[in-house]
């Protein structure tokens, strides 16, 4: 199938997801992960009606941007976080997902100074996995409390990537989120669910799904 044809598949899936949720198609914000991608790919996408656009490599993800600068397109950047990256993440993306300390958190702000407020979601570690990245989910409210000062910065919300056993991911992530959103209002974002589980994480309140496979077909090897 095409990459037009893959995303109007997806839109199905939303659809029919949603409606078994009791909520809105518009709810939901499709993320295309283009890692690894081409340009091409990626305009082939927009062409198709795509405008997020998902990177975790940082310097893959600039020259794309640079090439595709024409394109009223909205980038996040969802992969790890180094510290003497954070400038150019801050000048070049619209949103930040995986913001999991608040070192980087304070980096971001200051480096975004001068432009609109960056979107950023902290990543929470909801399985406790050693192999993954994101704060534990006891410290998430004191990490809330110390970025939302941050002029710089509009924290949205909350981030997660399940382990793949964890079948109560979605449950914690979605009960951890209302618990969140009830102490801090303003949250309105939960990002969540990729290829092979966005249905259930759309089930569990999930409002952005980051979707690579599924729209691109099999990824090439990974290009640092």
């Amino acid at each position: 199938m095409s990459i037009a044809e893959n995303i109007q598949s997806i839109q199905s899936q939303i659809i029919e997801a949603t409606s078994k949720a009791a909520r809105s198609p518009d709810e939901i914000t499709l993320i295309a992960v283009s890692k690894t991608r081409t340009a091409e790919e990626i305009e082939q996408a927009y062409t198709a009606g795509q405008s997020n656009f998902g990177e975790n490599y940082l310097q893959e993800a600039l020259d794309k941007i640079l090439q595709l600068e024409s394109l009223p397109l909205t980038w996040h950047f969802i992969g790890p976080i180094q510290s003497n990256k954070t400038g150019l993440i801050a000048m070049h993306f619209d949103w930040v997902h995986s913001v999991d300390r608040l070192k980087i958190a304070q980096r971001l702000n200051r480096q975004r100074d001068g432009m609109p407020p960056l979107n950023i979601c902290l990543q929470v570690n909801i399985s406790q996995d050693p192999n993954k990245a994101g704060i534990h989910p006891e410290e998430l409210d004191v990490l809330i409390e110390q970025v939302q000062p941050l002029e710089h910065i509009q924290l949205r919300g909350l981030m997660a990537i399940p382990a793949i056993d964890d079948t109560q991911a979605f449950v914690k992530l979605q009960t951890l989120f209302d618990q969140a959103q009830k102490k801090f209002p303003h949250l309105d974002t939960l990002s969540a669910g990729m290829s092979q589980d966005f249905a259930n994480a759309i089930q569990h309140g999930s409002t952005m799904i980051r979707v690579g496979t599924s729209i691109f077909g099999p990824r090439a090897n990974k290009r640092d």
